[in-house]
């Protein structure tokens, strides 16, 4: 997770384009999370227009008493108009995630880990243009945990419209945040084999929260 690196909004401003977009999103997570106007921020080294390897501008990390938020920028467009679809912006979409706070043993090699899976994520989107819309599932066959220690019972996950955050609608065009749940090998399989599906399994689990001790 070396390519990542902290750094301050300002920073990622590309030219003398106006980040609207990325105001936007910042204004509904600080309605959300009143007072957080400088959250922990993951940016990216090396741009995906440069060259780099990661889509996203940036993840921001915003936090309450029981988890981290976290929340992409990228997907939508940031600055100026640039898509020719006036209706939404970019891709119509940010990634959310939302971990429970004390479910591993480093915070920081977890928190880098989630930003690495949301980068991997959103290249599927950017290489591929496939867009991930709320009560779908992401399987990759992996049996090992998504954690950094990959010990966790958590291998993949569903997505559901972000419970706290609005859909938005900018000088851009509408974006809304799709948020992505962790869930077990077995839970999936369920989905797989269709003795359940992705809406029931949210239901069934309770909460929005990704917990890998559960």
């Amino acid at each position: 997770m070396s390519f990542f690196d902290r750094f301050k909004k300002k920073s990622s401003s590309t030219g003398e384009e106006s980040p609207l977009g990325w105001d936007a999103i910042t204004n509904e997570f600080i309605r959300i999370y009143p007072g957080q106007d400088n959250p922990k921020h993951y940016g990216t080294l090396i741009s995906w227009e440069f060259g780099g390897n990661d889509p996203l501008q940036g993840i921001s990390i915003y936090e309450d008493k029981d988890s981290f938020h976290f929340v992409t920028f990228g997907l939508s467009e940031l600055y100026e108009k640039h898509s020719e679809n006036k209706d939404i912006s970019g891709y119509g979409m940010e990634l959310t995630f939302r971990l429970k706070k004390g479910c591993y043993e480093n915070e920081e090699d977890e928190i880098k880990c989630i930003c690495g899976i949301l980068q991997s994520i959103a290249r599927i989107t950017f290489t591929k243009g496939e867009i991930f819309k709320p009560f779908e599932y992401i399987y990759s066959g992996q049996k090992s945990g998504v954690d950094s220690e990959q010990k966790s019972d958590i291998t993949g996950f569903i997505t559901i419209p972000d419970v706290k955050a609005n859909p938005l609608s900018t000088v851009n065009g509408g974006l809304s945040f799709v948020q992505l749940i962790g869930v077990k090998d077995t839970e999936l399989q369920q989905v797989l084999n269709k003795e359940n599906d992705v809406r029931g399994l949210y239901e069934s689990l309770g909460s929005d929260i990704t917990d890998y001790k559960r």
